[in-house]
């Protein structure tokens, strides 16, 4: 090769090089005086939404975002009556604020599935409570005969029936209803 083509050719690569070195340039400097010098300020509960163009930008900033975080349990539960009858798995959603206080809910209404749970609760309390009455009338008639404290052990043989009944009642129809138990703040 000759020494010109080598002049020529390392010419041309010095003038292409620079060329494209002062484009890099060019591009890096346009493309940074069309955006903001943003010093935003960053904590553990703020968020941000930034929209950047041509005519300008648009900025969206949140101090205390989420205003009401949330944990999620999984409680292996026993079902059935008395426990025996398997076990099934309840999600249980905690909502509370920043300090750690429960969440007010802003007004929250109980689910239709919560309503159903409370009145099923309830139904069976009273259910119980009429059966395991009569189950410990029955049963005070042996104890009412005993002298001096008979008539007082019969009536608490009857009421301590009737507890126990409201008790299993209660526990039998959530069972059979499929709930759990009912926090405060549900």
């Amino acid at each position: 090769m000759s020494n010109t083509f080598k002049w020529f050719a390392l010419g041309l690569g010095a003038i292409l090089g620079i060329g494209h070195i002062g484009m890099i340039g060019l591009i890096a400097t346009r493309t940074q005086t069309n955006l903001p010098d943003i010093n935003l300020p960053v904590g553990d509960y703020t968020s941000y939404k930034v929209e950047a163009g041509q005519e300008g930008y648009s900025i969206e900033y949140s101090a205390n975002d989420p205003k009401v975080m949330s944990t999620k349990k999984y409680i292996d539960k026993k079902n059935g009556f008395f426990g025996v009858g398997g076990k099934s798995v309840v999600d249980v959603e905690t909502e509370y604020t920043m300090e750690g206080s429960p969440s007010a809910g802003g007004g929250k209404k109980l689910s239709a599935k919560a309503l159903e749970c409370i009145k099923a609760e309830g139904g069976g309390e009273q259910t119980g409570r009429i059966v395991g009455a009569s189950i410990g009338a029955s049963a005070a008639g042996f104890v009412a005969g005993i002298p001096f404290v008979g008539p007082v052990l019969a009536g608490f043989v009857a009421l301590f029936g009737a507890d126990q009944g409201a008790q299993v009642g209660g526990e039998l129809a959530t069972s059979i209803n499929d709930c759990e138990e009912l926090d405060g703040d549900s």
